[in-house]
Formats: C-alpha cells, sequence, structure tokens
C-alpha cells in the first residue's frame, strides 16, 4: 500500500487539530471539512484545504456521509480519518471509503459492526475467553423471559442498548417493578440515539472501578497493549477525569486484564487502534465491557506515559506497515492526568453553558499539555459536544502529577460561559481522589452543588465577564489566541525514532 500523501479529517475541534498537527509532522497534507457554525475555527484555518459541507447542526453535515465522500472526491484525499465521534464507529461510513479506493483510517467495517453490536461482542468474548458480566445472551425478545432472567441473576440488573455506547440507552433497575419502565425507557433512548430499540440485560456492578487498555494491530496480526487508563470519575455515565496508569492495578491484575485486551482484538480481527473497556469489581474481578473502535478521548495520557504517538501509529498501520515494536519494547513512565473542560456548569447537574469565550488562556508550562478546538472570541453552541479543551499534566509520580493539575486548573483562565473546572479542582483536593479510593460513583457520593459555592469561578458571572473586557481593554488587545501546548514527556524518547 502507498504511503498516504492527503489525509481528509471528518471531524472538528480538538480532535480535528490533534490529528492535523501529526499530519504535518509527516509532511502530510489534510484536508478539514466545516459546517456553517465552523467556518472560523481553528481546525479549518490549521488545514491545507478545507471544505464547507453543510449546516450547523451535525445531522445535516458531519453526520453526512455523502457530503463527506463528495469533499473526499473533490480534494483528491488518499485517506480519511474520522476522529472520535460523528462518523468514527460507522461501518458504513468505512464502507464507503472502501468503494472509492480511499483508505480508512481505522479498523474494517466487519471489526466495526461486531463490536458495535454489544450482545454480538458479548459472544465473541464468551468464545475468547475473556470474562464478562452475567447478562442475556441476545436482545430482548419476551419481557417476561427476560424478567425471570433477571430474577435469577439477582437484582440490580442494567438494561442495555445492543448497539450503544457512552452511557445513552442504559438504564438501572433494582426491582421487578422498575423492569417494565426501564425496558422502554432505554428502548425509547437507544431508538433516539442509535436507531436502533433493541436492548438486554446485563448485572449490575454496584460500585465498579471503570479500566481500560489502550490496544494497537497491524495486519500482520501483531497487537500489543500500552497499559491502562483509568476513567472512574464520571457524570451521566460519560468520563469527565482520567489517568494512567489506573492507581488500583497490582502486577498480576494489571498483567491478566492486559492479556484480556489482547485477546478481544485478536477475537474480532482488528486493526488500528482501539481500547477494551473493562469494569472491576470490589473483589478485584474483571469484566468486559465494551470495544470502542476509534481513538479515545483521553488518549493523550497514554501518550504522556509511553511516549507514542497513536495518532501516528494509526497512519503508519492504515498505510500497510507492520508496528515498529514488540510489547517487550513499550514501556511505561510516570503518571499522567486528564481533565475534560467543558462548557458546564457543575452547580446545575453539568447542564451545557452556552456563550462567547471572552477569556480563553489555558494553563502554560513544563510537563503540562493542552488539547484545544476553541479560542477567545469564539463561541460555543448547542450544536456539537460542549468539550472546551482537554487539560492534562504528567510527572514522575501520580501525587506530583495531582499537584501539578492543582496548579494548572488555577491558572487556567477562561470567561464567558461557566465549565467544569470548579469541579476538577474539588476532584483533585478530595482525599478519596487522592489515596486513589474512588469509584464510578464519585460524584453522586461525594458531589454536590454547593461546593460551587465553595470554590468559586469567574466563569459564570457578569461581573467576571465585565472584568475580563476591561482587562482585555487595558492589556490594549494583547492577546494573541489559544496557543495549544504539547509538552511531550521525553522519557522513553526511543519512541520517535520510528518516524519517517
Amino acid at each position: 500500500m502507498p504511503d498516504i500523501k492527503k489525509i481528509l479529517v471528518a471531524n472538528r475541534g480538538e480532535i480535528a487539530l490533534r490529528i492535523i498537527r501529526t499530519c504535518k509532522d509527516l509532511r502530510i497534507k489534510t484536508v478539514a471539512v466545516y459546517s456553517d457554525a465552523d467556518m472560523e475555527s481553528p481546525h479549518v484555518l490549521a488545514a491545507d484545504e478545507s471544505v464547507h459541507i453543510g449546516r450547523s447542526a451535525s445531522s445535516e453535515s458531519y453526520l453526512v456521509i455523502d457530503k463527506i465522500m463528495e469533499a473526499v472526491i473533490k480534494t483528491g484525499a488518499g485517506a480519511v480519518h474520522p476522529g472520535y465521534g460523528f462518523l468514527s464507529e460507522n461501518a458504513d461510513f468505512a464502507e464507503a471509503c472502501q468503494s472509492e479506493n480511499v483508505i480508512f483510517i481505522g479498523p474494517d467495517p466487519e471489526a466495526i459492526r461486531l463490536m458495535g453490536d454489544k450482545t454480538k461482542a458479548r459472544e465473541l468474548m464468551k468464545m475468547a475467553g475473556v470474562p464478562y458480566p452475567p447478562g442475556t445472551e441476545s436482545a430482548l425478545q419476551h419481557v417476561d423471559e427476560a424478567k425471570d432472567f433477571a430474577g435469577k441473576i439477582g437484582f440490580p440488573v442494567l438494561i442495555k442498548a445492543a448497539a450503544g455506547g457512552g452511557g445513552k440507552g442504559m438504564r438501572i433497575v433494582r426491582s421487578i417493578d422498575e423492569f417494565d419502565s426501564g425496558v422502554k425507557a432505554a428502548k425509547s433512548e437507544a431508538q433516539s440515539a442509535f436507531g436502533d430499540d433493541r436492548v438486554y440485560v446485563e448485572k449490575y456492578l454496584e460500585s465498579p472501578r471503570h479500566i481500560e487498555f489502550q490496544i494497537l494491530a497491524d495486519t500482520f496480526g501483531n497487537i500489543v497493549h500500552l497499559y491502562d487508563r483509568e476513567c472512574s470519575i464520571q457524570r451521566r455515565h460519560q468520563k469527565v477525569i482520567e489517568e494512567a496508569p489506573s492507581s488500583l492495578l497490582t502486577p498480576e491484575l494489571r498483567r491478566s486484564m492486559a492479556e484480556a485486551a489482547v485477546a478481544a482484538a485478536k477475537a474480532c480481527k482488528y486493526t488500528g487502534a482501539g481500547t477494551i473497556e473493562f469494569l472491576v469489581d470490589k473483589n478485584m474481578d474483571f469484566y468486559f465491557l465494551e470495544m470502542n473502535t476509534r481513538l479515545q478521548v483521553e488518549h493523550p495520557v497514554t501518550e504522556l506515559i509511553t511516549g507514542v504517538d497513536l495518532v501516528e501509529m494509526q497512519i503508519h498501520v492504515a498505510e500497510g506497515n507492520k508496528l515498529p515494536f514488540t510489547q517487550s519494547e513499550i514501556s511505561r513512565n510516570g503518571h499522567a492526568i486528564e481533565c475534560r473542560i467543558y462548557a458546564e456548569d457543575p452547580s446545575d447537574n453539568f447542564l451545557p453553558s452556552t456563550g462567547v469565550l471572552t477569556k480563553h488562556r489555558p494553563a502554560e508550562g513544563p510537563w503540562i499539555r493542552v488539547d484545544s478546538g476553541v479560542e477567545e472570541g469564539q463561541e460555543v453552541t448547542i450544536n456539537y459536544d460542549p468539550m472546551i479543551s482537554k487539560l492534562c499534566t504528567v510527572a514522575p509520580t501520580r501525587n506530583q502529577a495531582i499537584n501539578r493539575m492543582k496548579r494548572a486548573l488555577q491558572d487556567y483562565k477562561i470567561s464567558g460561559c461557566r465549565t467544569t473546572i470548579p469541579f476538577c479542582e474539588f476532584v483533585m483536593n478530595h482525599e478519596d481522589f487522592e489515596n486513589g479510593e474512588y469509584d464510578t460513583h464519585f460524584i453522586n457520593k461525594n458531589f454536590s452543588a454547593g461546593q460551587m459555592n465553595i470554590n468559586g469561578s469567574e466563569n459564570s458571572s457578569v461581573i467576571s465577564v465585565v472584568a475580563s473586557l476591561l482587562t482585555e481593554h487595558l492589556e490594549n488587545q494583547s492577546n494573541t489566541g489559544n496557543q495549544i501546548t504539547e509538552n511531550k514527556n521525553p522519557g522513553n524518547s526511543n519512541w520517535w525514532k520510528n518516524r519517517r
């Protein structure tokens, strides 16, 4: 397969910028696509070319396969990188690329379909010997039979979307009386989110830790893992803070989970970068949760402790090359933490907060990485995910990484909308997090809106916006916009010798 000369990035925001930066390192031309709302967004300005694909709503732009493919053909791009979200796990999109002899930088459509169907994925894990929670072997056909099954495995149970992910189409059912309403709600949400209302029943683990393993696989059958990440700090089943490695795992458990992750990838004949997600219960038993057949939002923490550019490896594999390293050559150094900075109001159940960013000045300094897709003066709208940036720190120890994150959060200045910075500060200063003694219910157990009164936030008040504007005037409008900082961990620098 020839070297890729031009890549169309079928995404927006920080992940589009992230991909474009690696392409520039590799001397690969890039094409950005954009909606009406993103006409002057940073990712559009960073690319070599750009193509308008529709109105602001993602359903009329970033999710329309025909419009993306028209842009691919128009620009002569030899490959497409889907990023994450939008069409990244859409098998039809991957097939559309194949039909035009365009490289899809991701797994084969068959693997996407297989691992995207949760019931089929469970069947595959059973054959591969990967542990998974007790549950129905297929989507629900008869509610009464499902009730009987739930009674046998014991309440509480989860009703989960068969084609789902990201916490959508999921309901906890704690008694037989809640079963019918739980199924109805899950099916309705699944249909709305995925166009597929199939659901299944799974045993609910009360206080699990959410731990995942990054894997890389080439077309020659070589599969490696790049260690673990912990993603247990979540709101509405969606991740807010991640760290690598997990503070929970013993060397023995880490080894067993890594072997299971590689076995899962082999079972579906996977290629490219992917993530195997597990739940670990209070007895330190682990269970397969799902596989994400794409790059993860939290991939920077893995890059920071391993020195591997995961986007570069995706491109390397997509060109038909072997992985440039074996498992024994992969090592990790230090500890990394990622805080997702959302335009959300933690004091109001994390509801989205829109507005114009009158100030956006990310933290800077050694061992801080900020992946952002916005800049000062840009509007945060309701059209897309409300994430402003991903703030990462890395240090030799977990405690040092936490302390560095506390400083970075204090230094990060945003005005114009409420953000999750005060919440992230709350987590970093919480005893349970500092001790590594937390689970997926951390927010429900420990956090309430009242904490925001203690931590405060300039992001939320009209007074702060006025003050910000005055500051801008006094500084003679000297701000040059958001500078995205990617300070890589210099340790383990041998990885960068594999660049072309």
